[in-house]
């Protein structure tokens, strides 16, 4: 029960948002009394919370493997910068492949907390923002030169990127004529990933090596 309140919630909260959503609109559309998420959640704000930390601790773990995977792979610690960025872009590979209807609503709600001032604050830091270090330090080993404050803009520009890109909004589709959708995440990961290490190495310089 606990498992399909949180799956009743995540699609909710994904698509309008958590001012949007009332606990009855929740447990209407789950079929159960509200007591039942009094009993598993108390207030709204701790299911909202429990329903974003679900799967953020399962994708921060994804994306540290991939980090790891690159070098073992390589058969050093060094690893390119495509690698890099690679790993940190998991989402949309996610977002790409899996069948599961439960990621694609998380991943939404996921650009939502990210370009939000309010949310951002409340649920990164618990996960993501600890684990930020890891590519920080991964994109240090590339660029040993470069100042820190320029590593964190590279991650900055990586992380805004990611977010808009998660969120659909069907803004490309108007823009582009129907030329590109926000929907196609296999075409958006391919040319994001040279994008994205471009400006990283405008930005920070000469790379090690």
């Amino acid at each position: 029960m606990r498992e399909h309140i949180l799956d009743v919630a995540e699609e909710l909260f994904a698509t309008r948002g958590y001012y949007g959503v009332s606990i009855r609109q929740i447990t209407q559309a789950a079929g159960i009394d509200v007591a039942l998420i009094n009993y598993y959640f108390g207030k709204k704000l701790e299911l909202f919370r429990a329903v974003f930390d679900r799967r953020t601790e399962i994708l921060s773990n994804w994306r540290t493997e991939a980090l790891n995977a690159t070098k073992a792979e390589a058969g050093s610690p060094e690893q390119s910068l495509e690698e890099i960025i690679r790993a940190f872009l998991l989402p949309l590979k996610i977002a790409q492949e899996s069948g599961d209807a439960g990621w694609h609503h998380y991943l939404a709600l996921l650009a939502h907390v990210i370009t939000s001032a309010e949310w951002n604050k409340q649920l990164l830091p618990k996960v993501l923002d600890r684990r930020v270090g890891e590519f920080i330090e991964a994109l240090r080993d590339r660029f040993p030169h470069a100042r820190d404050e320029d590593l964190h803009w590279c991650y900055q520009y990586i992380s805004g990127t990611l977010a808009l890109t998660l969120a659909q909004t069907g803004r490309i589709d108007r823009l582009s004529g129907g030329l590109c959708k926000s929907t196609d995440f296999a075409t958006a990961y391919e040319k994001m990933i040279p994008f994205l290490a471009a400006g990283c190495r405008a930005i920070c310089g000469q790379e090690a090596g």
